[in-house]
């Protein structure tokens, strides 16, 4: 089915069971298809609902640059709950969906019943801010100049996707197949307009400290520019939970469905339970042991 975004841009949206609603928000690197784990397996007893963010067949394409942003992201996807009649859902979302995910929460938290941010954190260490932007133009230009059939072969082979080739052949074979039939104008935008583009987690810190709704934070142990950023998420945000991969990258749905989808089943389970609080006060960081 399509849903029409606030700027009049046709989503392509797919779903599958009933019950609480998951909205799950795909990577740069995927598309609608890659949450397909997740929704064989939660479909059992949630409303689960994946779409092709703007610029990912069969959604539309624009061309202009400027219809491209974190804010538009973070938008379409409000608007795919308002597209199907739903009022609250868990948002689940990896690496630009991650960043998405947090978004949502930050400007509209009375939509989301938790956060789950996977493989979220390139471009947010400052130390390497320059370099992640500079990288991702170069990324844009390979798109456009290449294509998306001939570049995939670079893109998918990444440092921190090598971990899920090694793992996983076939379904790493499968990822770059999708990989290959982007847009190459969608995918340059995107990386323009949205990941060149968004804010570092780090700046958003004041905002972060005051958003309460449940969150987990999910990342690979080998994806290294997630890592950091993952701690920060969870020391910042207050009733956040981080989980850490084993020998995993990037990619962490596909490479880990079993180990992802049981963790986000405990997850879900917990806030609707209303068993995922914020951080006990007593939980002092500055405290090593207590004395007295």
């Amino acid at each position: 089915m399509e849903i029409t975004t606030k700027d009049g841009l046709k989503l392509h949206v797919e779903e599958a069971g009933s019950g609480t609603p998951i909205l799950f928000i795909h990577e740069f690197g995927g598309n609608h298809l890659s949450w397909e784990p997740q929704l064989n397996y939660f479909s059992r007893r949630h409303r689960c609902i994946t779409y092709a963010a703007r610029g990912y067949p069969p959604s539309d394409v624009p061309t202009d640059v400027a219809a491209y942003s974190q804010a538009n992201a973070a938008d379409d996807a409000v608007a795919v709950l308002d597209g199907l009649g739903i009022d609250k859902a868990h948002i689940v979302g990896l690496s630009m969906g991650g960043f998405c995910t947090v978004h949502f929460g930050l400007r509209t938290p009375e939509r989301a019943l938790s956060l789950t941010v996977a493989g979220a954190g390139y471009g947010c260490e400052k130390q390497f801010e320059d370099y992640f932007r500079g990288v991702s133009l170069e990324v844009a230009d390979n798109f456009q100049r290449l294509g998306a059939r001939e570049f995939a072969k670079i893109y998918a082979l990444g440092a921190s996707r090598v971990q899920f080739q090694n793992k996983d052949p076939r379904g790493w074979q499968a990822f770059a197949e999708r990989l290959a039939t982007h847009s190459d104008v969608g995918a340059a935008n995107t990386m323009r307009g949205v990941q060149a583009r968004r804010p570092s987690f780090y700046d958003l810190e004041d905002e972060l400290k005051r958003m309460e709704v449940p969150t987990l934070v999910v990342v690979g142990d080998e994806d290294d520019h997630c890592l950091q950023p993952g701690i920060f998420l969870k020391k910042t945000i207050p009733a956040c939970g981080l989980s850490v991969f084993p020998k995993t990258g990037h990619t962490l749905n596909l490479e880990e469905p079993a180990a992802f989808n049981a963790l986000l089943a405990e997850f879900i389970a917990q806030v609707e339970a209303g068993a995922w609080r914020k951080r006990d006060p007593r939980a002092d960081a500055a405290q090593v042991m207590r004395t007295k």
